[in-house]
């Protein structure tokens, strides 16, 4: 179901998803220094004479390293910038940055999501506003939790735009326009998913769209 995606631990499980995605993303950049300008080699030859990676932590903080390290070597390479900020969305989910019993995050862990924003500020403008959906839908997320609504629903334009028959983007568009008090957006977005999803789930739909014009939760929890 749509509405699953809601629940606390069903949001925490798309988090462990998007961890594993971005790790696999940032493994032609980190893992095997493409892109990086360099002949290192990449994380993989440091790690092999090591024995031990040191931790899922300690893997993060590496491939933020070398996210870092690659932007400033490149600073015109989106693939740089784009690992940038999944590195940066990683970190956030790790250690004190994330309260795994609140599942939300902590103030170490929004100080990680801003530093992903302001490198999704830059892979923008390097890729003329048409990013990848993927890392669309990871920044909407980091938006939400940051409680910046208006960004999020930029972003969640991005993957409605990119999947026009698909209902759950400009759901999602429609709740954070709503929590970002854009009720035009959110109308036109609202009309949209209604006329895209099941008929025996557009009553619910539209009682939640409806709840959402008072309520950011919706938008939170996307």
């Amino acid at each position: 179901m749509l509405f699953d995606l809601r629940s606390r631990g069903r949001r925490r499980a798309v988090q462990v998803i998007y961890v594993g995605l971005a790790i696999l993303m940032l493994g032609g950049l980190v893992l095997f220094g493409v892109g990086a300008g360099n002949n290192n080699g990449g994380l993989l030859n440091a790690f092999t004479n090591n024995g031990s990676s040191g931790g899922q932590s300690a893997v993060v903080n590496a491939q933020t390293k070398a996210a870092l390290k690659a932007t400033e070597k490149n600073p015109k390479s989106t693939a740089a910038w784009s690992a940038l900020v999944q590195a940066r969305f990683t970190a956030a989910g790790e250690g004190n940055n994330f309260d795994s019993t609140t599942e939300t995050y902590t103030k170490d862990g929004k100080k990680q999501l801003q530093a992903a924003a302001n490198a999704w500020i830059r892979y923008l403008a390097l890729t003329n506003n048409k990013p990848e959906i993927d890392l669309a839908t990871l920044m909407a997320r980091a938006y939400a939790a940051l409680e910046q609504y208006s960004n999020e629903a930029s972003a969640w334009e991005y993957v409605a735009d990119a999947n026009p028959k698909a209902a759950s983007g400009y759901l999602c568009l429609a709740f954070s326009a709503y929590a970002a008090k854009q009720n035009r957006k959110g109308d036109l977005a609202s009309a949209t998913a209604l006329a895209l999803v099941p008929k025996l789930q557009k009553l619910q739909i539209k009682q939640e769209l409806t709840a959402s014009k008072s309520s950011a939760t919706y938008a939170q929890e996307c």
